[in-house]
């Protein structure tokens, strides 16, 4: 094939009419285009000549390389339970029938069905929320980050925010609170040491600063241990009272469900914040508390009234899908079946018997590998080295990055770890329902 004898454009495109059905006849010319311009660089450089057929082939990859899914489903066997690379916490059946239900038409979003008039898109979580911890008013929003920049731009803008110098911490993705904080319009005022602040650290500032506010944020991606001392949150509270300031409480992870009745560290609930005398609580909806991702603020119901009505409110708010699967995590909580139905908990909850079975049947279908003891982790920026035991399913293989990656490259793609000469499999992430496609990705990455 010469130069002159590559196919014009017209032509191809009355061969690739099924291209276009599939494609649209903008997307397909476009890849023609591209396709040929490779063609005529590679005659150029003296390589073998191309068809019609072929060059109509390589415009069919090309269209499919670009108009696949980039966002796909993956099954997790890593063992990491909130695992932030593969969107943290999985969706219970019902939270995902009601998201899709609530997306597909048509709904009552901000409307009142009893009167027909405006409503608030919030009242589909809130009465949920209070009935749950006791709280007087709730405020979904789009994460915790929104909710932390909300609460401080309407509550602290041009104020002191004290917060212990232990607190400030780095978040996901480089994100540090004292940059929120800042972005809020907040003065920081730090308090105590790294390792060591005391309540009267707090009455100091608070007696310096005039009217302010008191911040706390729970670290809950990592530990202080050794010569080191805080106040409860119930202390820092009742100094910022005596006070006439607030408290926020930046949880983050928002357990509903105490984490010491599954082997781990008692992680602070919402509830507890509440109860210890915060006027605010922040939290996340995708890490321990197993829903969509959002960020929620529950307290003293004047000073939800006031987040609302502030700007920020609206930019921040969150969607009726989020609402809607949001709304049917927390009736699991509710109707006492989190346990049972939300996919977090199922998998912290699980015992090592019974991931030991699944790992052996694992075995069995594949015909190789070995069973040892491990550990499991909460992961998600919950419960900084905490674990839990299990069993894992390993295959020694010559090179355990190929295998992964022909893991990756299955559908679905199947997530696992290596651990020198092997790939390890965690069967605690991987629930039941998905076993089957589970041994179906892996027998193919295998052959």
């Amino acid at each position: 094939m010469t130069l002159r004898s590559i196919p014009s454009v017209d032509r191809l495109l009355q061969s690739g009419t099924p291209l276009i059905g599939r494609f649209g006849r903008p997307l397909t010319l476009h890849a023609i285009h591209v396709v040929l311009d490779e063609i005529r660089a590679e005659l150029s450089d003296g390589s073998d000549p191309v068809d019609n057929h072929m060059i109509m082939a390589r415009v069919e990859k090309l269209l499919g390389d670009w108009t696949k899914p980039i966002l796909v489903s993956v099954i997790n066997a890593t063992g990491v339970i909130l695992h932030t690379n593969l969107g943290r916490a999985p969706l219970s059946q019902k939270s995902l029938l009601a998201m899709h239900e609530i997306s597909s038409g048509y709904s009552n979003l901000e409307m009142d069905i009893s009167t027909g008039k405006r409503g608030s898109r919030q009242s589909h979580v809130e009465p949920i929320i209070q009935k749950l911890t006791g709280a007087e008013a709730c405020l979904v929003v789009n994460n915790c980050a929104s909710a932390v920049l909300l609460v401080l731009s309407a509550l602290a803008n041009r104020k002191k925010v004290i917060i212990s110098r232990s607190q400030l911490v780095e978040i996901g993705g480089g994100f540090r609170i004292p940059d929120v904080m800042k972005q809020s319009g907040a003065r920081l005022v730090e308090v105590g040491t790294t390792n060591k602040v005391r309540v009267s650290d707090y009455e100091d500032a608070l007696v310096e600063s005039g009217e302010n506010l008191v911040m706390r944020a729970h670290r809950s991606n990592f530990k202080i241990v050794g010569f080191s001392e805080e106040p409860s949150l119930r202390e820092i509270a009742e100094a910022a009272h005596r006070h006439d300031s607030l408290l926020v409480d930046d949880l983050g992870s928002g357990a509903l469900l105490d984490t010491s009745l599954y082997g781990m560290e008692h992680e602070p609930t919402v509830q507890e914040s509440l109860t210890a005398g915060a006027d605010l609580v922040m939290f996340s909806g995708d890490k321990l508390l197993g829903g969509p991702q959002a960020g929620l603020i529950i307290g003293r119901a004047g000073l939800i009234a006031r987040l609302k009505r502030h700007p920020l409110s609206r930019a921040l708010r969150a969607d009726k899908t989020c609402l809607s699967g949001l709304s049917a995590t927390l009736m699991h909580y509710l109707k006492d079946e989190a346990e049972r139905e939300i996919p977090i908990w199922r998998m912290i909850s699980r015992s090592p018997d019974n991931i030991r079975q699944q790992a052996e049947m694992w075995m069995q279908e594949i015909g190789f590998g070995e069973i040892s003891s491990d550990q499991s982790t909460v992961g998600g920026g919950s419960l900084p080295g905490e674990t839990l035991p299990t069993w894992v399913y390993s295959l020694a293989v010559r090179s355990p990055d190929r295998l992964l990656k022909h893991l990756r490259n299955q559908n679905p793609a199947v997530i696992a770890r290596a651990n020198n000469d092997k790939v390890v499999f965690d069967p605690r992430t991987v629930l039941p329902e998905q076993n089957n496609a589970f041994l179906s990705s892996l027998k193919h990455a295998l052959k």
